[in-house]
């Protein structure tokens, strides 16, 4: 056998060898060289990282602080209710993701097992509420209202509820002292949401998924202080959830308390008479649309004239801010929203905004003599105006004669100020206005802080609205369209109206201005507006800041951030002319439009002012304003669709002054039955362990006041009940009826529509 020489494929299997060997030596030096990049050069990072990823947090929520009335006592903080919680860790464990535990868990609570496990489901963006929106390590809470009994089967029979506690937790509550609601002005809380937490990341008050914030008034104006810092626990887990031990733990910090310059007492009382006023207005008849007033909504503010802080505020219809208190439900959330609710979570004291009617006088009056004219006069109060076809009605078509400006105010003369403003727009150029009118009227109303916010520390205020030159050509560019397309010449009269506003709704007619001119028209006012812009007539000129909050108290008491008055601005006018306006508004309350209604007031000693109003509204009832003040408060209340100034909201304001300075129907003063003669200028004590102290409330101030008589709220079409012949008779208790009688008498052989009441 011959052999055969491996000569050609010997070389060949070499090289490949060879570079098999390379290949692999090139791989290995790279994994080696990535490995020693993982491990040794960033192995800290990463492995800091790997740590992280088994790293989960448990928060404790801090205890939310309180708020307090002006003398310590709570309005909202926070009570312990039994907590029943499960731990979806504990609960994915099961065989069947615990569905068996929630279902027996439903059924010792009384709940529907539908409803547990909605409860421990967590949120995403196809997951409805309710669920789960904090961390799926944190216990979940189920109920807030478990029962002890509840608790105990719970607790007792741990073995069928593993993952299930029922625990003490602090919860909010709305105490409402005395029956003072307050719910507007506390507002209320609802979890935060993903968006609220990402744009909090950066700031130094970031959110945690399980907090819980305010969403409206002092709630959420306040919420950085009273929030606190929650507690984090953090824990080791291993990949399937299991925790393998503590890492760290940050204890929670309760949040501040917050003092305001509410007091409870008043609180109350002004809801009570609000709502009493309404009451009573829906038993009068309006002879104009011929059924009963409807009074679907009010407001009232009680204010300190000298530093702007409320010490009431109540919008009706109202609410129970606990409905909030452990989520709402969509019953409630519907009752509180729906289109039948009239939206009670509206603060109407200063989100409601209404024509003020006559109220408005006190800046026509101002803007007149800023203008040149004399106080003193004489103007003539004819019963109508007429400005080319178109007459506008004085109130109940009275005529005074030749008055002053004083005596307009005491009467509420509308022909008096529908002269000077026609005269005024004459005088800018009327339909042909100059480059630079002067517009004394619409000026004056913006100095004295109208068109804008207030200031105060509430969120969401309206500005209300004065219907100037630069508001008629921004509003009739936004309506043109509409207005051309809807308007004919004899259509109805909204359709007259869009007819004219498309040919000339950019213009300011002397039309505008004669309605303007008494707080008619487009002109819109908050009542926490009127009643800043009584409070500086009453103060000597300072326009506040109107503010609840008075002070923040950390929680052990030993920091205290007090809330200083701030001035926004001074009443366009000269002292000279505050003090004529401030006599005739005297007048007002003593012989005036408001007379009839404070007969018996101890005027020597608490000097009453006030101003009337009734303003007209398209398509609805007529709206009540009062607006009042002495030398320590201003009030204002308005009633929509409520009637007469003086008729429908003139008992309501008499009684809470009644209540403040403890005058009796008669007239006389009882020191000892006086809510707050003076207002409150100390902060509460706070003890040692920084709690607050707080008297005690009586459970409804509104109710040990002496209700007043059926003649004292009856209500009634006229605003002065004195005769006009006779202007200064000033009505007492003994003649009330007989003025009463005399008013129906006078009324029922007058004719003519009435523009404005007062």
């Amino acid at each position: 056998m011959t052999n055969i020489p491996e000569t050609g494929r010997s070389p060949r299997v070499q090289i490949r060898l060879v570079v098999i060997q390379v290949l692999v030596v090139s791989l290995l030096g790279t994994l080696g060289g990535r490995l020693w990049y993982l491990q040794i050069r960033e192995g800290d990072q990463y492995a800091r990282e790997a740590s992280g990823n088994h790293v989960q947090q448990v928060v404790q929520p801090a205890v939310r602080g309180s708020i307090l009335d002006a003398r310590g006592v709570a309005l909202a903080d926070n009570e312990t209710r039994l907590v029943v919680s499960a731990s979806r860790t504990e609960l994915l464990k099961m065989k069947d993701d615990g569905k068996a535990v929630l279902t027996k868990l439903a059924g010792v609570l009384g709940m529907s097992a539908k409803e547990v496990s909605e409860k421990v489901r967590l949120c995403d963006a196809k997951t409805p509420q309710p669920c789960w929106n904090g961390s799926p390590y944190q216990p979940i809470p189920i109920t807030d209202e478990a029962t002890p009994k509840q608790a105990l089967q719970i607790r007792e029979r741990a073995e069928d509820f593993p993952g299930i506690t029922a625990e003490p937790q602090a919860v909010r509550r709305y105490a409402a002292p005395g029956k003072a609601n307050t719910a507007q002005v506390l507002g209320y809380l609802s979890p935060v949401t993903d968006e609220e937490i990402q744009k909090a990341q950066d700031t130094d008050s970031p959110y945690l998924r399980s907090d819980m914030v305010g969403r409206s008034g002092l709630e959420r104006q306040y919420d950085k202080q009273l929030r606190g810092k929650a507690g984090v626990t953090r824990y080791e887990v291993d990949k399937l959830g299991r925790v393998l031990g503590q890492a760290e733990a940050d204890p929670a910090e309760p949040g501040a308390n917050l003092v305001t310059s509410i007091d409870a007492r008043v609180q109350r009382i002004a809801e009570y008479e609000l709502n009493e006023a309404m009451k009573e207005a829906r038993k009068q008849h309006d002879r104009n649309t011929n059924r009963t007033y409807e009074a679907d909504s009010g407001a009232v503010v009680v204010m300190e004239a000298k530093t702007g802080r409320v010490v009431a505020m109540a919008s009706n219809p109202t609410y129970d801010p606990n409905a909030w208190v452990g989520g709402i439900s969509a019953k409630d959330y519907a009752a509180l929203t729906g289109k039948d609710s009239n939206y009670p979570l509206l603060n109407r004291a200063i989100q409601g905004q209404s024509a003020p009617g006559s109220i408005f006088k006190v800046i026509p009056t101002a803007a007149a003599i800023n203008a040149g004219y004399s106080f003193e006069g004489p103007y003539n109060c004819s019963s109508s105006y007429s400005i080319g076809s178109q007459v506008f009605k004085n109130f109940e078509s009275q005529n005074h004669g030749p008055i002053s400006l004083g005596r307009a105010l005491e009467v509420s003369c509308d022909t008096v100020f529908y002269a000077l403003s026609h005269e005024e727009w004459k005088r800018d150029g009327g339909n042909k206005p100059k480059k630079k009118p002067d517009d004394w009227f619409y000026k004056t109303s913006h100095q004295f802080g109208l068109g804008k916010e207030t200031g105060i520390d509430l969120p969401n205020e309206v500005t209300g609205r004065v219907p100037d030159r630069q508001w008629k050509l921004d509003y009739w560019k936004a309506n043109k369209d509409v207005w051309c397309k809807t308007g004919k010449k004899d259509g109805s009269y909204a359709e007259r109206i869009a007819y004219e506003n498309c040919l000339e709704g950019n213009r300011l007619r002397a039309g505008d201005s004669v309605n303007y001119s008494i707080g008619q028209g487009d002109t819109l006012v908050t009542p926490i507006q009127m009643a800043t812009i009584y409070a500086a007539i009453a103060n000597g000129g300072t326009l506040y800041d109107p503010t609840v909050g008075k002070a923040v108290i950390s929680p052990d008491g030993r920091t205290v951030t007090e809330i200083e008055p701030e001035s926004h601005g001074k009443l366009p006018m000269t002292k000279k002319t505050l003090s004529q306006i401030d006599g005739a508004l005297e007048g007002v309350a003593t012989r005036g439009t408001a007379a009839w209604r404070f007969g018996g007031w101890p005027q020597d000693e608490i000097p009453m002012h006030a101003k009337t109003g009734t303003a007209e509204v398209y398509g609805k009832q007529t709206t009540s304003w009062f607006a009042t003040y002495t030398k320590d408060y201003s009030i204002v209340m308005t009633i929509s669709q409520g009637g007469t100034g003086s008729g429908a909201s003139g008992p309501a304001v008499r009684n809470i002054y009644n209540a403040l300075y403890g005058v009796s129907e008669d007239g006389e003063i009882d020191k000892k039955k006086a809510l707050l003669p003076t207002p409150q200028k100390t902060l509460p004590k706070v003890r040692t362990d920084g709690t607050i102290q707080a008297p005690k409330v009586s459970k409804d101030p509104a109710k040990d006041r002496t209700k007043p008589s059926p003649d004292a709220r009856a209500t009634t079409e006229q605003d002065d009940p004195a005769d006009p012949q006779q202007p200064g008779t000033v009505p007492s208790p003994e003649n009330t009826n007989r003025d009463t009688r005399r008013r129906e008498r006078r009324r029922s052989g007058r004719g003519g529509t009435r523009r404005t009441a007062s």
